[in-house]
């Protein structure tokens, strides 16, 4: 995974954190626990990412599937799996008994999670993607939506197909925080702030910053001075 800065917008807080998790690279339940250990010891910190997976014409991607002996499903197959895994999950954070889940994808017999999540009713789920099959997943489950960047014309209309989603299934565009996902450029920082400038006045107020290897010494800093500084504000 590509290691990541998540900052929000002025007056919130920002936080370090990695890219999101492919669902298929872990079973539900388990990840479901290990997020939630996660929560607890960061303090209930955790910002919960996830996406389909299954890029087929990624083939960096594909390679990770067989390293790890993993299905390389078909993208309905996996958005699908993606959208059975987020309500099995969210149920494990929110129920107090034992439950079964009969899916077309997942099945789950007895299932439970012990202990529950430092947030309440669980923490922030963000889902990666842009596809108009992940957009429906995200209108249902997700808090935040991350798509990326680099054409803000094509995110700004993804982003009013997300609006409609919502409505058809009766929920607020409004609940689902707008979030980017963009590559630091070391030699050109303003690049990147102009960015995130133009990204938040189309209603992004969530980035996610994608620092490529190899790291200069103390990056954390510098990517706090020289590309968040701007955007942060203190009382």
């Amino acid at each position: 995974m590509e290691p990541a800065l998540g900052a929000r917008r002025p007056n919130r807080t920002a936080a370090a954190g990695a890219a999101r998790d492919e669902q298929p690279v872990s079973t539900p339940a388990v990840l479901a626990k290990i997020a939630t250990t996660v929560d607890i010891v960061s303090g209930g910190r955790l910002d919960f990412g996830i996406g389909a997976g299954s890029r087929p014409d990624v083939p960096t991607a594909r390679r990770e599937y067989l390293a790890h002996g993993l299905p390389y499903d078909d993208f309905s197959h996996a958005v699908g799996n993606l959208d059975e895994a987020l309500t099995v999950i969210r149920r494990l954070w929110t129920e107090d008994a034992p439950f079964d889940f009969d899916g077309t994808y997942l099945h789950l017999a007895g299932a439970f999670g012990n202990p529950k999540p430092v947030q309440r009713p669980y923490p922030p789920i963000m889902i990666g993607g842009r596809s108009t099959a992940v957009l429906r997943v995200v209108a249902k489950h997700a808090d935040l939506w991350n798509i990326p960047g680099g054409n803000l014309v094509d995110a700004t209309e993804r982003s009013a197909l997300l609006d409609r989603y919502c409505a058809e299934i009766g929920r607020d565009p409004e609940a689902i925080t707008r979030s980017m996902h963009l590559s630091v450029s070391y030699e050109q920082p303003a690049r990147v702030r102009d960015t995130i400038a133009a990204a938040a006045d189309a209603g992004f107020t969530h980035f996610v910053l994608g620092l490529p290897a190899p790291h200069p010494t103390g990056v954390a800093r510098w990517v706090a001075d020289e590309v968040i500084a701007d955007f942060v504000t203190t009382s």
